[in-house]
């Protein structure tokens, strides 16, 4: 199956087959492609939490109004971004391109202080905004996996942030949950699984310049 056969075969999944796991093996993927998603500078702002427990996952139905999708897929990914973003953060990152690259300090310094001094002159609610941008980017390349590696998945902003974060222990991480994706495998009587997907036309929505 080639890669737009794959897109085409992904779908929002609406009710996943709960007596189906994903291995171990395809958990460890969907993690590293996580951690390649490029973001911006490279800084990694966001987090992804993986939750097996179906227990776990229970207690924060409620607050997915009721979304089944949170308990019955084989794990509940959950995008996070960081409550703030410091100085350190900043610095560890300039560290590790250090260590990972050897680049001396005279290289690295000009960029190092540029970016802490953009990150100054945002407040808070500014740098959290920048970092939910970069959740979105790391959810798209998430779901874009999924539908290569024949993992079902729907992408929800339809949850309750602060209660999440309550349950999970979030504040105590410095995290914020903003966007779930449960993953699994979708049930054979998924009545959306057969639905034809409604596009423009590619006329309409690719400009050709």
């Amino acid at each position: 199956m080639d890669t737009l056969e794959r897109l085409k075969w992904r779908y929002a999944t609406k009710k996943f087959d709960n007596d189906k796991t994903l291995s171990p093996s395809q958990i460890e993927l969907l993690k590293n492609a996580f951690n390649l998603t490029a973001t911006s500078f490279g800084l990694q702002t966001v987090s992804l939490i993986v939750i097996a427990d179906k227990d776990v996952r229970a207690q924060l139905v409620p607050h997915a109004f009721n979304q089944n999708q949170v308990v019955d897929a084989s794990h509940l990914l959950i995008l996070c971004i960081q409550d703030n973003i410091e100085e350190r953060d900043v610095d560890n990152f300039f560290d590790n391109v250090k260590d990972t690259r050897a680049t001396p300090d005279e290289i690295l310094d000009p960029f190092r202080n540029n970016l802490k001094q953009m990150m100054n002159d945002k407040s808070v609610d500014e740098r959290q905004e920048w970092s939910i941008r970069q959740a979105y980017i790391a959810l798209g390349n998430l779901m874009t996996v999924c539908a290569i590696e024949q993992i079902d998945a729907c992408p929800m902003e339809g949850f309750q942030p602060k209660e999440f974060d309550t349950l999970l222990g979030l504040q105590d991480k410095g995290l914020k949950s903003v966007l779930l994706l449960p993953v699994g495998f979708r049930a054979e009587d998924d009545m959306f699984a057969d639905f034809k997907k409604v596009r423009k036309p590619l006329h309409e929505s690719v400009i050709e310049m």
